[in-house]
């Protein structure tokens, strides 16, 4: 009778993640948040246009320009402004949430292409938004770390459309912040022009960092993309 042959030990098979679960496509909640994001920048432009109306009227009292017309022209322009300030408030409203849920979507896959490559926890992806100051870089922590977990590998990591988009979003938020406290306090229509240029100085940088938002949810989500659909040879190998 033969001695049967010895079967050779079979490699394990690799464990599935601690965290157990499969990334998850982000394409649906990265395309509602790159339209959201796109009618931010739309609605920042249209608070531009409101912007130089408020100028233009501004320097019609400068020159001392009087009349029924004047007095129109000023009407439309403050109906103008309002108009743009309501439409920016819905368009945020609406955007910051689709936009944190795609965040909290693509910072939980980022954990299965690597376990290993983030300097905070998964709940300061949403957390660190509201946390005063601090909001000023950790939201960008998170999102440098997602980006560099999601490059395709081997290929070579470069955050710069984050960091494009970071940096407008920062001066806009403070150049707003500036601005808003200028327009209130204005009250000569010398003092009222100034304060409109300001704002619209800082709505037009705004409307930059919501295209530039729109770039990096897109480039994001394709890599991500990308990396599901290629399968386990995207994937790290857990043992």
């Amino acid at each position: 009778m033969a001695t049967p042959m010895p079967v050779p030990p079979q490699p394990a098979p690799p464990l599935a993640p601690s965290y157990g679960h499969l990334p998850r496509s982000p394409a649906g909640l990265g395309l509602a948040a790159a339209v959201l994001l796109g009618l931010v920048a739309a609605a920042d432009l249209f608070a531009c246009l409101a912007d130089q109306m408020e100028v233009n009227a501004a320097q019609d009292m400068i020159g001392g320009g009087i009349g029924r017309g004047m007095i129109d022209r000023a009407h439309h322009a403050d109906t103008f402004y309002n108009a743009a300030s309501v439409a920016q408030g819905i368009t945020l409203v609406a955007t910051v949430a689709v936009y944190l849920c795609w965040l909290w979507r693509v910072r939980t896959n980022a954990e299965v292409f690597a376990p290993q490559g983030h300097r905070m926890k998964r709940g300061w992806a949403i957390g660190g938004w509201f946390v005063p100051i601090g909001n000023l870089w950790l939201p960008r922590r998170v999102v440098v770390d997602v980006w560099r977990a999601s490059v395709p590998p081997g290929a070579r990591v470069r955050a710069t459309p984050v960091n494009a988009w970071w940096t407008l979003w920062v001066l806009s938020l403070l150049l707003g912040r500036f601005a808003g406290r200028q327009y209130d306090d204005a009250h000569a229509p010398d003092e009222l022009a100034d304060a409109a240029r300001q704002m619209l100085f800082s709505d037009a940088v705004d409307a930059a960092a919501a295209i530039l938002a729109v770039l990096v949810v897109v480039h994001l989500t394709r890599m991500q993309r990308a990396r599901i659909l290629a399968g386990p040879a995207a994937m790290p190998v857990f043992g």
